[in-house]
């Protein structure tokens, strides 16, 4: 006769192959949690500028997972210029940054040993201006004879003016510069302390406008509009990205595509992540600055036809005549100095639309 079963000890097996298998369970499931961290690349990116609207198409990319779903974990800083995202590239603090591609090249001659390059442009017309007010009776650049211009000694426009005064027969000591810190810069056009700025379009028209100053009151001079070809904002990325991690490189460059794209067709989504971001932005403000950039900066025809991050070479050595001249570089370099395209998604990777 067989032994009979104590149901009391039955429970307490029971109970104890149950407490084994959800241990077990636990224990795959935080394996498996560590190996999706492990497969997560930590990339630093950081931005030229300020989280403004230009900036929300990264932010969007963030929030909905266009980076993580590509392996990456991305951490995006705000910046305070173009120099200074170079930098923190060049020193190898920043994985990638966005920056204006004409101050990479000023940056590279300066220091020929942290040479960097662009490996995607984002803005295929760049956003360099003049602003007078119209009161102020300019209509035509010869009229800045005599005129005292201002901008932040750092400010892109300001730097390149060597180039736009060559490109309408100006010579340098035609004007005179006045010098501030950048919330300085529009104050000082509307008080009459200086006859013009210089600024990105995007910037000086919206803080202008917050100065009570309309499109309708103002003269803008767009360095495009007068020969000059430059193209704007890139991304660079450091030496050991590039020579190390060149899948993760264009997997990034592939969610920025993706974020630009959602923002262009719904900028509004874009600047409800952007202020999830940064709660003291002004979304209505930010929202028309994305959309200008949108429209002046990224989406031409170009980049319509094409799709995002390419240049063309023509446009690219006369860009570097142009930069070369404004910040006295003797010895130019080619465009494969200063851009590369082994990193560039494939072509419907780039699409806008």
């Amino acid at each position: 006769m067989g032994r009979q079963k104590d149901p009391k000890q039955e429970a307490s097996l029971m109970v104890r192959l149950k407490a084994r298998l959800l241990g077990a369970t636990v224990g795959i499931a935080v394996a498996l949690g560590a190996q999706s961290a492990m497969a997560q690349m930590a990339i630093k990116f950081t931005l030229d500028w300020k989280f403004e609207g230009p900036a929300a198409p990264y932010v969007l990319a963030k929030k909905k997972g266009y980076f993580s779903d590509e392996g990456l974990d991305v951490t995006i800083d705000s910046g305070n210029g173009s120099v200074g995202s170079i930098t923190r590239v060049a020193s190898g603090a920043y994985d990638v940054g966005f920056a204006d591609i004409n101050s990479m090249l000023e940056f590279n001659a300066s220091n020929p040993d942290r040479a960097m390059k662009s490996v995607f442009m984002v803005y295929d017309r760049p956003p360099f201006s003049l602003f007078m007010l119209k009161k102020s009776g300019i209509t035509k650049p010869e009229d800045l004879i005599g005129k005292t211009l201002g901008a932040p000694v750092f400010d892109a426009s300001r730097k390149l003016f060597p180039a736009f005064a060559q490109a309408t027969g100006l010579k340098l000591d035609d004007v005179k510069w006045e010098s501030m810190d950048p919330p300085l810069r529009e104050p000082m056009l509307v008080r009459g302390d200086v006859d013009a700025i210089t600024g990105h379009y995007f910037t000086s028209i919206l803080n202008l406008q917050a100065q009570g100053i309309s499109k309708d009151d103002l003269t803008v001079f767009k360095y495009f509009d007068y020969g000059m070809d430059f193209y704007g904002n890139a991304m660079i990325a450091s030496p050991d990205m590039m020579e190390n991690h060149p899948e993760e490189l264009r997997a990034f460059l592939r969610a920025v595509v993706k974020g630009w794209r959602d923002a262009i067709a719904n900028p509004e989504e874009a600047i409800a992540a952007l202020k999830d971001t940064d709660p003291l932005i002004d979304p209505a403000l930010e929202l028309q600055r994305l959309q200008m950039t949108i429209d002046d900066n990224v989406v031409t025809e170009v980049t319509l036809k094409e799709g995002m991050g390419q240049i063309k070479t023509d446009r690219m050595n006369k860009a570097i005549d142009q930069v070369s001249l404004a910040f006295g570089i003797e010895n130019k370099p080619t465009v494969a100095d200063i851009f590369t395209d082994i990193f560039m998604p494939g072509d419907k990777d780039r699409m806008l639309k």
